[in-house]
This record gives C-alpha cells, sequence and structure tokens, in this order.
C-alpha cells in the first residue's frame, strides 16, 4: 500500500466516525424540530458513532469512498401539523446532505488554514501538518461525494425522498414497491459498472469548486496579512 492509499483509507475512517454520525444526527435532529421523536426515543438523537454504523455501508466506505450508516426512523404521522408529512420527509432528508457540506465547509477552511501555516513553519513542523491537511482536504473531498451520492433521486438514498415531494403520491406508492430492488440494482451499478462514475463526478466537482470559492477567504486574509 502506497502512502497516498494510506492516507486515503485513513481519511474514511475519519468519515466513518465523523461525517456518518453527522449526517444521520442532521436526519434526527431535523426530525426532532418538526416534532417526530421516534429517532429520539431509538438513540439516534446521538453523535456517538455507535448508535449509527452499518457495517456494511462502513466497509463499502472504506473500499470504495461510498457507504452509508442505518437510515434513522421516521415517523412522519407524527409531524406538527403545520407541515405535510411529504413536506416534513423532504426536509428531513435533505438534512443529511446539508450536514456534510456545512462539515465539508468547516474541515476545507481548516485545511486552508494548515496550508497557510506551512508557508511560515519551519521544516520540523511543516511535515506534520503537511500530512494533517493532505487527510482533510481528503475528508472534504469524501464528504462531498457522500452529499452528492445521497442526493441522487433514487431510492432509498434522500434524494428521492426530496423528489417525493414533487410527484404525485400515486407515483411515490408505485416506486416504493420496489425500494429494496432498485437499492440493490443501485449497488451493482456502483460496484460492477462506471455508469454513474461520471454525473458524479461532475457533480461533486460543481461543489467542491463552491466550496472552494467559499472558503477562499482565508488565502485572501493570509494575503493581506502576511
Amino acid at each position: 500500500m502506497g502512502i497516498t492509499q494510506f492516507y486515503q483509507i485513513f481519511a474514511r475512517l475519519l468519515v466513518v466516525f465523523t461525517s456518518l454520525p453527522v449526517h444521520e444526527y442532521a436526519h434526527a435532529w431535523a426530525s426532532h424540530k418538526l416534532g417526530d421523536d421516534t429517532a429520539y426515543y431509538q438513540g439516534r438523537l446521538d453523535l456517538n458513532p455507535l448508535a449509527h454504523l452499518d457495517i456494511w455501508g462502513t466497509v463499502l466506505l472504506l473500499f470504495t469512498g461510498f457507504g452509508w450508516a442505518k437510515p434513522v426512523p421516521v415517523n412522519p404521522r407524527n409531524f406538527n401539523r403545520k407541515i405535510s408529512m411529504r413536506a416534513g420527509m423532504a426536509l428531513t432528508s435533505l438534512a443529511g446532505p446539508v450536514a456534510n457540506i456545512l462539515l465539508a465547509f468547516i474541515i476545507l477552511t481548516v485545511a486552508k488554514v494548515l496550508n497557510v501555516l506551512l508557508i511560515l513553519l519551519n521544516a520540523s513542523i511543516s511535515v506534520p501538518v503537511g500530512i494533517i491537511a493532505t487527510i482533510l482536504s481528503m475528508m472534504v473531498s469524501i464528504n462531498v461525494g457522500l452529499a452528492v451520492f445521497n442526493l441522487l433521486p433514487i431510492p432509498p438514498l434522500d434524494g428521492y425522498s426530496i423528489l417525493a415531494y414533487f410527484i404525485p403520491a400515486k407515483w411515490e406508492y408505485k416506486i416504493a414497491q420496489y425500494r429494496q430492488y432498485i437499492f440493490i440494482g443501485l449497488l451493482l451499478l456502483l460496484m460492477f459498472t462506471p455508469i454513474l462514475d461520471v454525473p458524479l463526478t461532475l457533480l461533486a466537482n460543481l461543489l467542491y469548486r463552491l466550496l472552494d470559492f467559499l472558503t477562499g477567504w482565508v488565502y485572501l486574509l493570509a494575503n493581506l496579512v502576511l
């Protein structure tokens, strides 16, 4: 295993214990705020990784960069009357990818701050700081990838629950009958064909560029100060 591959595996391991719990916690938090405490009573309104990790989703993430945690239980019938069940499900589903994007923004900001520090540090200290910055940058890419992947409008991903708000209920019901088969088909496509590589990479690159622009103030401020 090369040093870059080692860093990649380590970054994915950190994502398993940070990004996946944050993603699922965001679902639980949004559902809780909308009036449904199902996730809370099942111990999912918690940032503890052990409350969320799924063994197969974890293994897949470590080896491919895409994976999942245990789905957060949501009962839309418990949502506040001020919001419809379908709208509540859409907002709850959106919370997970948004959490990954916000986390990517924070990590990218820290990585850029470390890159600025590299210019100021002596050689003996710059090496470990550079390694940390590299791993953080990898974590940003993984979080961006997870957000984009989960926003695909394919059941049972978050993107489908968001799309379901905009399609007729009868269509949603019919599609729900085949959710399990669709998910298996999605996994097979990801594992054995490159058919989703191009759209996922394109969308991830666009999102990364946006985050890179939004965190550009770090280098701008550094240039003004230094």
